[in-house]
């Protein structure tokens, strides 16, 4: 009977050395390093702090990395090692608030900046504190007598009660003055005017300056030594609240409906920035993309002169009663084009030249427009020049001067393009643009259309 106990008593201590080995490996393969010296950190400061309030002498296994300072001090690198490591890949990152390139975004990076250097001091010098303590006050073998207890003490108490206020008082002032020293920049008379609206899930940008409407890729010009231009958004919403958001160029704002929001930016570098919507506003808010390009002062004059160009009317070269063009959406009033010589459902007005685009199998832009035209794609798409003057959708009157689509969830291919045409939801799952479940060939006369749109 006692050896079937030895035995018992023998396999209840195996059986947990081998679970902890196997615990051992898992963590190994599964966790990173991070994690891996974050669990291994704590569990030596648990470690010590047994050691210091055990009444009993210190176990022989315990003893060894207790005495070892080394042991903690390596351990303490190793966790700052791969922190260190990712802040300088964020810092690298085309998204990192770290690598800002204009005046709003330098303001925030600066105060971050500052905040994380006081709050690392506390964070050192609380750590040094615990690390003194649980070195120096170790219990060591033999000493069985309780330590000295403190109740209540006037200076400490004041010390840790005055010390954080000030702290506070200090990050509170310093953050208000930056957010005065941006939102209260004076706007110099050269600066570009932008309008910002927000819908679900595309971005509308509008320059009045320069009457021209334009969809998900804002262009700017760059303000340097010798121009300075800076770029002054009125952002609005026109459904749900969203959120402005480039990290290299400012900080974050809202759109709201109703309720105009202004920031500025100032770029530094010619470039692209790429950012997203900030504020969760529906099921494809994820895929709410931003592009803004700094452009030099002669690429900006070029990319405004191209916008400003209206698409021809293609079948109005064969008919020029089909209709009269429209100078787009990027004015207050939507200049609605005539019906005249349009199709209708009895056949009056129709034009006999515009016969044989109707049942055509070619795939060529002219049949395309025709289809385009006679759709419900005119309702939500404007394209300026033609009869399209929906106000709905994206402006697509230079769509093909953009790299991306759908807000930048694919790139403006040909392929991509087809594919967007035919079903929307195949790349923007939850895409408020319907398929108009049109045939195979239709979606292949509108898309060479669409590729004409440059």
């Amino acid at each position: 009977m006692r050896f079937r106990k030895n035995q018992d008593s023998q396999r209840a201590q195996v059986i947990p050395s081998r679970m902890v080995v196997i615990r051992k490996e898992i963590c190994i393969l599964v966790l990173p390093r991070s994690v891996l010296a974050c669990i291994l950190v704590v569990r030596s400061c648990v470690t010590l702090s047994v050691s210091v309030v055990v009444r009993n002498p210190t176990p022989r296994c315990l003893r060894v990395r207790v005495r070892s300072r080394a042991f903690i001090f390596r351990w303490l690198f190793a966790l700052a090692a791969p922190f260190s490591a990712n802040l300088a890949a964020w810092a690298a990152a085309s998204t990192s608030t770290f690598s800002h390139a204009s005046t709003p975004a330098a303001e925030v990076t600066g105060i971050s900046f500052f905040v994380l250097t006081i709050t690392g001091l506390i964070f050192v010098g609380v750590s040094a504190l615990l690390v003194y303590a649980l070195v120096r006050y170790r219990g060591r073998p033999g000493d069985l007598t309780e330590p000295a207890q403190v109740f209540g003490s006037v200076q400490i108490e004041l010390s840790w009660t005055i010390i954080p206020v000030l702290i506070i008082v200090v990050l509170f002032l310093t953050t208000a003055q930056v957010l005065f020293r941006v939102q209260d920049a004076p706007k110099p008379a050269t600066a570009l005017d932008v309008i910002v609206v927000g819908h679900q899930f595309w971005w509308e940008f509008r320059y009045p300056q320069y009457n021209i409407v334009t969809a998900n890729e804002l262009h700017v010009p760059v303000s340097d030594s010798a121009v300075d231009r800076p770029t002054f958004m009125k952002l609005s919403s026109a459904d749900v609240i969203h959120s402005f958001w480039v990290p290299q160029l400012a900080g974050k704002t809202d759109l709201l409906p109703n309720r105009v929001n202004e920031m500025w930016i100032d770029p530094r570098t010619p470039g692209l920035y790429v950012g997203q919507c900030a504020q969760f506003c529906g099921a494809e808010h994820g895929k709410m993309l931003l592009r803004v390009y700094v452009d030099t002062r002669e690429q900006f004059q070029q990319w405004i002169a191209n916008q400003q160009k209206m698409q021809p009317e293609i079948v109005a070269q064969e008919s020029s009663k089909l209709a009269s063009p429209n100078p787009g959406n990027a004015g207050d009033v939507v200049h609605a084009a005539t019906n005249a010589g349009t199709p209708d459902s009895n056949g009056g007005n129709r034009d006999p030249s515009l016969s044989s685009y109707e049942n055509s199998q070619e795939i060529s832009p002219h049949v395309g427009q025709y289809v385009f035209e006679h759709q419900a794609c005119i309702s939500c798409h404007t394209v300026a020049g033609t009869v399209a003057t929906g106000r709905y959708g994206p402006d697509l009157t230079h769509m093909m001067s953009r790299a991306t689509i759908a807000s930048g969830a694919a790139p403006n291919t040909k392929e991509q393009l087809l594919a967007w045409v035919t079903d929307p939801n195949q790349i923007k799952p939850g895409s408020l643009m319907p398929a108009m479940h049109l045939t195979d060939r239709q979606n292949a006369q509108i898309t060479a259309y669409l590729l004409t749109l440059k």
